[in-house]
């Protein structure tokens, strides 16, 4: 194959490349043209400057001869600048494939971490699930027509909680403003005190928020919905700030002044299990017994578990040994701390007479028991039998309050002894025949529910 008549040689693969690509020859003929543009200015000035005789056919060749060097050496030229620039334009291509590659790693490696996790969550499923995008609700701008207005029986209804559904009308609500699911709520207080919220709906939704926590007053158009609760379309209303809560001042310190009982009010402290707990002054009256070295003021049912008897304290109980088995009259401060009886402080004490028994001992066949030892005795009907029984200091003896009312209990007397010791008579007259059994606890004088010990005896009433 010829060569060509210029004398180029064949295009490289660097210009096929360069022909490839438009941009890069773009720029790349722009510097040819301009480095060609200066070659040629310079031949072109040289030649003008050589002539000064017409032109011959011999000179003319000549001068194609001249040149045909400088051709070849712009072609040259622009081979090179080629060559330059798709070295370039390829580098730059290779350092923007591997970035993009990096890229595309990354997100692939994402993807699967992703993937794993959605697996796991959704026990290897592999079915990943988009997110729901929650849709704006829709709110009520417009306001239906009036209604009718709601009539007593409606709005009773209409405020009891766990009734009223289905009620529409025509009234007015009163409540707290609160906010349910972003749209403005109002918090009514039913009648059996509790809530019920109603969605406030109208023109007014989109302003109604900012008045939360405030005390809120809406008319128009009431709707039920459910038993809790509903809708009112609101026509008007009005919001107050609520008020600022003043500091509650700090409690004054108020001395219990103490007070008179009344009669009411003292039977209850002399009944067993009444009255614990009640304090005051009073005047009671009863038999005067001791324990240890402590007066007792025996006011209600002697002898029985259920006495209530008041230690007497203070310094009018001083000096009162003299009266120990006389009726006395106390007045003072009465404190009964449980249902069997207390203390009293005593400011005055006075002597009653002694009452009338209630039977005469004259004329009845009497059996008489001592000690505790058991035994078994016979009593003639409407007579009497007597049991006497040692006492220990902080001790009494008693009877269940059945057994007392079954053997006719008359009378439960305290005999003072020595040394602190005393003697407990139980008087009484059985008044239905038959055989029962008697059981004497010998307990704590104010608390008879700890026994120390008991004794039982057997009793035949005959005819």
């Amino acid at each position: 194959m010829a060569k060509p008549r210029s004398g180029a040689k064949k295009a490289t693969p660097a210009a096929k490349k360069a022909k490839s690509k438009p941009g890069v020859l773009k720029s790349a003929s722009k510097r040819v043209a301009k480095a060609a543009s200066k070659l040629v200015t310079k031949a072109a000035g040289t030649a003008k400057v050589g002539k000064k005789a017409p032109v011959e056919p011999k000179k003319v060749a000549a001068k194609k001869s001249a040149a045909a060097p400088v051709k070849k050496a712009v072609e040259k030229a622009v081979e090179k600048v080629a060559e330059k620039v798709t070295e370039k334009a390829a580098a730059k291509v290779k350092q923007v494939a591997g970035v993009a590659k990096k890229a595309v790693e990354k997100v692939a490696t994402q993807v699967k971490e992703v993937t794993k996790a959605v697996k796991g969550r959704e026990g290897g499923s592999g079915r990943v699930e988009t997110p729901v995008v929650e849709k704006p609700r829709p709110r009520a701008t417009k306001l239906p027509p009036p209604g009718e207005p709601l009539n007593k029986r409606d709005m009773e209804q209409l405020l009891t909680a766990g009734q009223g559904r289905g009620v529409v009308g025509e009234g007015s609500l009163k409540g707290r403003l609160t906010l349910v699911e972003g749209l403005p709520g109002l918090v009514v207080v039913g009648r059996d005190k509790r809530e019920l919220v109603f969605v406030l709906q109208g023109p007014d939704q989109e302003v109604l928020p900012a008045y939360v926590d405030h005390k809120v007053s809406v008319s128009g158009l009431i709707k039920k919905t459910t038993n809790y609760g509903g809708t009112v379309d609101v026509r008007k209303f009005s919001a107050k700030k609520p008020e600022a809560e003043e500091p509650a001042p700090a409690p004054v310190e108020v001395e219990n002044r103490l007070r008179y009982l009344s009669p009411g009010e003292v039977s209850q402290v002399i009944s067993a299990g009444m009255g614990a707990g009640m304090k005051g002054f009073a005047s009671l009256r009863g038999n005067l017994e001791m324990t240890g070295e402590e007066f007792v003021l025996v006011v209600s049912n002697a002898g029985t578990r259920q006495q209530v008897s008041f230690i007497l304290e203070g310094k009018g109980s001083k000096g009162l040994r003299r009266f120990l088995g006389q009726t006395i009259a106390v007045t003072g401060v009465a404190d009964k701390s449980s249902g069997w009886g207390g203390r009293i402080d005593v400011e005055n004490v006075e002597v009653r007479p002694a009452e009338a028994r209630p039977i005469s001992r004259e004329g009845l066949e009497t059996v008489l028991v001592e000690g505790e030892l058991s035994a078994n005795i016979d009593v003639r009907l409407n007579h009497a039998f007597i049991v006497r029984l040692q006492e220990q200091p902080g001790l009494s003896w008693a009877i269940e309050p059945t057994a007392a009312k079954r053997l006719g209990l008359r009378e439960s007397n305290f005999e003072p002894g020595s040394e602190g010791n005393a003697t407990r008579e139980f008087f009484f007259t059985p008044r239905n025949p038959g055989s029962s059994d008697v059981e004497f606890f010998l307990a704590k004088a104010f608390n008879p529910g700890q026994v120390e010990r008991s004794f039982k005896l057997n009793v035949t009433v005959r005819l």
